[in-house]
């Protein structure tokens, strides 16, 4: 828990500065409104949030909500991952398949865009994992990122781009790759099933328009999340019934 949580304060400096195209490793983390460096003892996750009361300590400008709860989410799923995980390498591939997800995430949130910089070395990093920890072939991985971001670019073709971005297929894809194509197709359906619920009750309450965009990759992490953590007995569950 302790360790997602050091690296869910890392995740928020990626999630801010990897769409500006600056380096998440230099300079120091700094007040985006005064510039003012953030010292050690006011970077404890979520511990410093509570003991500034959400606000900068040279400026007093208010301090997001969405950092803490970046640590906070991402300390869970590390937690979640290390209990589901079997061996070490499996641990590995969850933290670093997570740890993915909600930077596209948080990304995709604020600037409706999934990085290309994430989901290519995914779908490379994914397949080699896999490929380690388990007898699995390169052909049982190749069919994982095919089935994960086939169907996107299916839609992508048929509505000429005007149904879904770029980076959908390459987030499918990595999410294939981590998972293979069973746990791939459980995530899709759960990020349309998701992602359709939450889209018709903001139409319903007047929030977005019928022609409003909303980003469907956290949707889709949210079913690589859950496919990972319970997909199989939920597939077995399924299957069995």
């Amino acid at each position: 828990m302790l360790f997602g949580l050091l690296i869910g304060s890392f995740l928020n400096v990626v999630i801010a500065r990897l769409p500006m195209e600056r380096s998440i490793v230099h300079p120091p983390s700094a007040c985006p409104e005064c510039g003012a460096p953030i010292r050690w003892y006011d970077n404890i996750p979520i511990v410093s949030w509570l003991a500034l009361r959400a606000r900068c300590r040279a400026c007093h400008h208010p301090i997001s909500w969405r950092y803490p709860a970046v640590e906070l989410l991402t300390g869970l799923l590390f937690a979640l991952a290390a209990w589901r995980a079997a061996t070490v390498l499996d641990l590995v591939a969850a933290v670093v398949f997570l740890a993915a997800l909600v930077v596209i995430s948080g990304i995709d949130l604020d600037h409706q865009i999934i990085p290309d910089v994430i989901t290519l070395p995914g779908i490379v990093i994914g397949a080699l994992l896999s490929l380690l920890g388990s007898p699995t072939s390169w052909l049982d991985v190749l069919l994982g990122i095919l089935v994960g971001g086939g169907p996107f670019v299916l839609i992508i073709l048929l509505t000429a781009g005007r149904g879904m971005g770029g980076g959908d297929p390459k987030l499918g894809a990595m999410i294939g790759a981590f998972l293979g194509w069973k746990l791939a197709l459980l995530a899709i359906l759960i990020g349309v099933w998701s992602g359709g619920a939450v889209a018709i009750a903001l139409l319903a309450t007047g929030r977005k328009g019928r022609k409003a965009a909303i980003p469907f990759g956290p949707f889709l992490a949210l079913g690589g999340v859950i496919s990972l953590l319970w997909g199989r007995p939920l597939l077995a569950w399924y299957l069995g019934g």
